[in-house]
C-alpha cells in the first residue's frame, strides 16, 4: 500500500471516529472540510515538487542522450581520418574507442535516469489520484454542509413553533384564561349587583309615603291631631 492510501485510511478513521461522537455536525463538517482543504493543499505543492523533479530528470536525460551522440559522430570521425590518412589507425581506433567507452557510460546513466522517471511519473500519477479524491470529497462534503445547514434552519423553525405551540397548551395559560374567565364572571355579578341597589334605592320612596299615608289616616280616626 502506497504512502497516500495509507493517508487516506488514516483520513477516513478519523473521520469515522468524529462522526460516531458527533455533538454538532455543521461544525465538524466545517472542520473536516477545512483539514481536507488544507491536505489539498499540501498534496497540490508535492505534486509540483515531484513535476519539478521529473522535468529536471528529463533535461538530463535529453542531454546525456545528445552528448552519447555526439560521442558516436566523434567515434565515426576518428575512424574517417585513420582511413583518410589524417591518423594513424592505431590513433584513429583509440579515439574512437574512449568516444565509444564514454557513449557506454552514458547511455548506462541514461537508462537509469529513464528508469528514475518512469518511477517518478508513477509518484506522481498517485499524487494526481489522491488530489482528485481530496476534491471530491471536498465538493461532496460542501454539499451535505449545505444540506445541513438547511436542515437545522427547518429544525429550528419547527421547534421554535412546536415549542410555542406547547406554550399554548401549557398549565400556565390554561390558568391565565381560567383567571380571565373569572374575573368576567366576578364583574358581571358585581354590575348586577349595583343595578339591584340603584333599583331598590329608587323604590324606597314610593314604599315611605304609603307608611306615611297609612300612619296619616290611623291618626284620624283616632282623633288624634
Amino acid at each position: 500500500m502506497n504512502i497516500f492510501k495509507r493517508l487516506l485510511k488514516i483520513g477516513q478513521a478519523e473521520i469515522h471516529a468524529l462522526v460516531e461522537r458527533m455533538e454538532d455536525p455543521i461544525s465538524l463538517s466545517e472542520q473536516g472540510i477545512r483539514d481536507m482543504k488544507k491536505q489539498l493543499s499540501d498534496t497540490v505543492e508535492s505534486a509540483a515538487k515531484v513535476r519539478a523533479t521529473i522535468i529536471r530528470t528529463e533535461s538530463r536525460v535529453r542531454d546525456k542522450e545528445q552528448e552519447a551522440n555526439t560521442l558516436a559522430e566523434k567515434a565515426k570521425r576518428a575512424l574517417a581520418k585513420a582511413q583518410a590518412g589524417e591518423l594513424t589507425a592505431t590513433e584513429g581506433e583509440k579515439m574512437a574507442s574512449e568516444a565509444l567507452l564514454t557513449k557506454k557510460r552514458l547511455v548506462e546513466d541514461t537508462q537509469e535516469l529513464q528508469a528514475e522517471l518512469l518511477e517518478q511519473t508513477s509518484k506522481l500519477q498517485e499524487v494526481h489520484k489522491h488530489i482528485d479524491v481530496l476534491k471530491y470529497n471536498i465538493a461532496k462534503w460542501e454539499k451535505e454542509l449545505t444540506t445541513l445547514r438547511a436542515k437545522q434552519k427547518v429544525n429550528e423553525a419547527a421547534s421554535l413553533a412546536n415549542q410555542q405551540m406547547a406554550n399554548m397548551d401549557s398549565n400556565s395559560t390554561l390558568d391565565m384564561l381560567q383567571r380571565v374567565k373569572r374575573k368576567v364572571a366576578n364583574d358581571e355579578a358585581l354590575a348586577e349587583a349595583y343595578a339591584e341597589m340603584a333599583q331598590n334605592k329608587s323604590e324606597l320612596p314610593d314604599e315611605q309615603q304609603a307608611i306615611q299615608d297609612e300612619l296619616t289616616a290611623l291618626k284620624k280616626q283616632m282623633g288624634i291631631k
